[in-house]
């Protein structure tokens, strides 16, 4: 309530506690049925479209603000995310400037989606929103004008029914006033009551004229106002999920091509950590293939040393047939010639001690198709009938396949010394894998 002292005099204040008591009057009247009550079924229709428009604004408004908290969440882990990539990310691997452009785009994207709803769709949704207090605040006073224009009528019609038991009244005394007073004072008299009666009246009449008008005003103007406002919800609410539709096809095809984008980087990087591997595997296996070739040195020099067991042999074909003696003697026939040049061109590049050790026991005779000789330095058991078996120390003399394209990968024939010094016979000799021997 308004404090006198402050625009407001005291006159003013009492009528406005005198208007709400008579409404307040009124209101009680009209509920326990003593009182008829101005009843508009289609505005009523219209206020309460108009309370459900409102609500459901509001709860968009809620619901639109709380999507925008959720961006801002999201962006500010999208961030934390990017940084800590970018921390880690080392200067040397592929890509660290376009991941680091990658991280300021992605986080650029993100303020600019959050901005473009905030603009657009919040803001938007705001300015529709403004409207519906003042809109209220009016419906609230046409209900309170109302009230008054009851009041006002249900005044003036008591005072129309009071007028005309009063103008029977004012006969009847005049009639006794006729009697008793003399005929000058009889036309005062009757004129006076006449007065009051009708000043009563007038009174109350304009008293209605003003609080029907008023009412009228708002009510004609809310009838207007309140169902455009109802149909203008639809262009409100297409206007805000198309937009945010929009903003978030935008968002999410950028933010596709930067994810694209950071796949592409994480698979360089991956190929590139590959070649690296590739690259040190190949040195070491570089540094493995010279070891090996020293210690084949040290062991052409030296006695046979214990070594661990290779892996196993490599893998043949089927079993060949054997050839029968007769072809393996048409094999061999031109090949002898070819075996004792390669004999004297071994015997002229080798020491004395090793001619005796390949010669000692074989009266000076080699097989035919001999190329040099090897030392069994593990154990092998044949698998196939054209297989030769190995033990540790057996010395074994290799020759030349009758067919070359029948030679395996890794694999050698040849035939035990002790055999041939003892029965000068190759028909005894077998394939073996290289890998089990050592060249002596």
């Amino acid at each position: 309530m308004a404090e006198i002292g402050k625009g407001v005099t005291a006159g003013k204040l009492a009528i406005s506690v005198q208007k709400r008591l008579t409404r307040a009057q009124e209101k009680v009247m009209q509920k326990l049925g003593k009182a008829d009550e101005t009843r508009d079924v289609a505005f009523e229709e219209m206020v309460a479209n108009f309370n459900k428009q409102m609500t459901e604004g509001g709860k968009l408004q809620k619901d639109l603000k709380a999507y925008l908290v959720a961006v801002k969440t999201m962006h500010d882990a999208s961030r934390r995310l990017q940084d800590c990539l970018a921390d880690m990310y080392e200067p040397e691997w592929f890509g660290k400037e376009e991941m680091d452009a990658l991280t300021e785009d992605t986080d650029t994207l993100w303020l600019d989606y959050h901005q473009s709803i905030t603009d657009k769709s919040l803001t938007s949704l705001d300015s529709y929103l403004t409207q519906f207090p003042d809109i209220k605040a009016r419906i609230a006073k046409r209900d309170r004008k109302m009230v008054d224009f009851d009041s006002a009528r249900h005044h003036f019609s008591s005072l129309q029914k009071g007028k005309k038991k009063d103008e029977a009244k004012i006969a009847k005394q005049a009639a006794l006033l006729e009697m008793a007073a003399p005929s000058w004072a009889q036309g005062l008299i009757s004129a006076h009551q006449v007065a009051q009666t009708n000043l009563s009246f007038n009174q109350a009449e304009e008293e209605l004229g003003r609080a029907q008008k008023i009412f009228e005003e708002l009510n004609v103007e809310l009838q207007d106002e309140l169902p455009s406002l109802w149909d203008n919800r639809v262009g409100v609410y297409v206007n805000t999920f198309q937009g945010l539709a929009g903003h978030q096809e935008k968002f999410h095809g950028e933010m596709n091509k930067l994810s694209q984008n950071l796949n592409d980087i994480m698979s360089k990087l991956e190929e590139q950590r590959e070649q690296k591997k590739g690259a040190t595997a190949a040195a070491k296996t570089g540094e493995g293939a010279k070891s090996e070739e020293t210690n084949h040195s040290e062991s052409a020099s030296s006695a046979p040393k214990v070594v661990q067991r290779p892996g196993p042999p490599p893998s043949r074909p089927p079993p060949r047939p054997m050839p029968s003696p007769d072809q393996r003697q048409q094999r061999v026939d031109p090949v002898e010639d070819e075996a004792s040049v390669s004999d004297v061109n071994t015997e002229s590049s080798t020491t004395t001690t090793q001619q005796s050790e390949v010669t000692n026991g074989s009266d000076g005779d080699l097989p035919p198709g001999f190329l040099y000789k090897v030392k069994a330095v593990h154990e092998y058991a044949a698998t196939d009938g054209d297989e030769l078996e190995l033990k540790i120390g057996d010395d074994v003399l290799v020759l030349a396949f009758d067919n070359p394209d029948e030679q395996d990968d890794g694999w050698l024939v040849g035939v035990q010394e002790s055999h041939w010094v003892q029965n000068k016979d190759i028909s005894a000799k077998g394939v073996f894998p290289e890998n089990f021997t050592q060249k002596v």
